[in-house]
């Protein structure tokens, strides 16, 4: 069974607050898992290009925690 995947970006979390860091998450039918994947980058920009090819920006909800900027599927 292939698991879905999704990247999130947030804009300088408290664990890496000098960049924006996209972390990779693993969907299970129990919610979203993160995984030890990252990109860090200076920029939103930066960090985006270093996504995989092929994925959709779904934004993000008004309930994401603040440092959230989006989602990628």
């Amino acid at each position: 069974m292939k698991l879905l995947e999704m990247w999130t970006i947030y804009d300088h979390p408290d664990d890496m607050p000098d960049c924006f860091v996209a972390r990779k998450f693993r969907v299970l039918p129990t919610g979203p898992e993160p995984t030890r994947e990252l990109r860090a980058a200076g920029s939103l920009e930066e960090v985006r290009s270093m996504l995989p090819l092929g994925l959709v920006n779904l934004g993000r909800y008004e309930d994401d925690e603040p440092q959230i900027v989006e989602t990628w599927i």
